[in-house]
């Protein structure tokens, strides 16, 4: 398992949006963005499940997924392993707090499923030469 910097770690939390990348088992890429993610600890993510459909089919046949942040120069892909729960105590806190999230912006949210992630490499994804080298 790779682990995240602390670095890393603020800028996931800073960044409203990350882009979960996905594929089929034949290699169709599918790209999405994602707001309601957290961090677990240095090597795992969670990120709720409202409206996936080709995401979720994707991760259910092909768990192979990377999420990409970034934000001006600074930038990171992680590359590992999702499942999917939807039952039990991790599911329950995740539906609790995407609803606790819909009443604040007023907008109807359902956790259908959180899909909780392993990361196994972590790549840069900052312009310059370090571009797209594994950082662990």
């Amino acid at each position: 398992m790779a682990q995240m910097t602390e670095r890393m770690q603020e800028l996931f939390n800073a960044v409203h949006t990350v882009i979960l990348s996905t594929a089929t088992p034949d290699g169709t890429p599918n790209a999405v963005p994602v707001g309601a993610k957290k961090i677990i600890d240095s090597e795992t993510i969670l990120i709720s499940d409202q409206f996936f459909n080709k995401s979720l089919t994707n991760m259910q046949s092909n768990p192979q997924v990377a999420v990409t942040f970034w934000e001006g120069r600074e930038g990171y892909q992680l590359k590992g392993t999702i499942t999917i729960e939807t039952s039990g105590q991790r599911f329950e806190e995740t539906s609790q707090w995407i609803q606790e999230m819909s009443e604040k912006a007023g907008f109807p949210l359902k956790s259908k499923g959180a899909a909780i992630f392993k990361i196994k490499e972590i790549y840069g994804v900052s312009p310059g030469p370090g571009a797209g080298k594994q950082l662990a």
